[in-house]
């Protein structure tokens, strides 16, 4: 049995019996969980089918957060990704299905908490994506979210998944990482690649503080998912480059954990800092809370 304490473990694990850290990671749980692997991987699919409804649910134009601050701009970057933009057709409509299923959650749809409400964009963004787009079949992407979840399972035992406890690194670092992780995969890539695309990814994010305005996961989170699912493409592509992390993984997770327990408790969900206390920030509250 796996004990998640190691992404380099689980690399050298998978590589050792020439298979993938999905097939690893599927094979453990199951026997972990004492059921079959069938209806682990069945859960699995209920749970890419969520995230795909989410995608479609969020991107309706007239979509409005319980609070009124956000909805509508996954719309937006759907129509804008057909003129193919900057960064291209794929990548701007990755854009928006992050941003689909963010604003979906602001407006309390049914999301998958990947590993959180405040970074759910970010899987789905990337793993939905490869999916809707054909570059990958639906076993593929179910069995990618197995790789996302093993390894976040070691970043949340070896550091954290809460904001409230390291930050926004914390939720959209960790996952950045593990979409990074699951695009190698996706792409025909090896463990070890997907251990450096986690790396860099991990890497990019150290220190995102966690600031929402308001105290709702909407501003500035819903955009950190944008920015979440660029560093995995990005990231992925420099390991299939051949470019390698200097600094492993694990040791990148333990410093995500330092550079947390050493960010004030301002940064940390409460509210009473970065963006959340400007005076707009301060402004959007009143508009929502009314005067405290």
């Amino acid at each position: 049995m796996l004990d998640y304490d190691s992404i380099a473990a689980i690399c050298e694990a998978a590589e050792e019996k020439q298979t993938t850290i999905s097939v690893l990671a599927l094979s453990d749980q199951a026997e972990q969980m004492e059921i079959p692997e069938e209806k682990l991987y069945e859960r699995m699919k209920k749970s890419l089918h969520v995230m795909q409804e989410a995608v479609k649910e969020g991107k309706n134009p007239d979509l409005r957060s319980t609070s009124g601050l956000t909805g509508g701009d996954a719309a937006k970057v759907e129509t804008y990704a057909e003129t193919g933009g900057i960064s291209g057709k794929f990548l701007n409509h990755a854009m928006a299905r992050a941003i689909a299923v963010s604003e979906y959650n602001a407006a309390m749809g049914k999301i998958v908490a990947s590993p959180t409400a405040g970074s759910c964009g970010i899987l789905p963004g990337t793993v939905v994506s490869m999916l809707e787009e054909g570059r990958c079949d639906e076993h593929a992407a179910v069995m990618a979210l197995f790789t996302a979840g093993a390894i976040g399972m070691v970043i949340a035992k070896k550091a954290s998944i809460a904001g409230a406890q390291g930050g926004c690194q914390a939720e959209c670092g960790s996952a950045s990482a593990m979409a990074a992780a699951a695009l190698v995969e996706l792409a025909g890539g090896t463990p070890t690649q997907a251990a450096h695309a986690c790396a860099m990814a991990i890497k990019n994010q150290l220190g995102l503080v966690c600031d929402p305005v308001a105290g709702l996961v909407e501003i500035p989170c819903i955009k950190r998912n944008v920015s979440g699912i660029a560093i995995a493409f990005t990231s992925a592509d420099m390991a299939f480059a051949g470019v390698e992390s200097k600094i492993p993984v694990d040791e990148c997770i333990l410093a995500m954990r330092q550079v947390g327990d050493m960010l004030p408790c301002t940064l940390k969900e409460t509210s009473q800092a970065g963006l959340a206390a400007t005076p707009t920030g301060i402004l959007l509250k009143k508009q929502v809370f009314g005067e405290m």
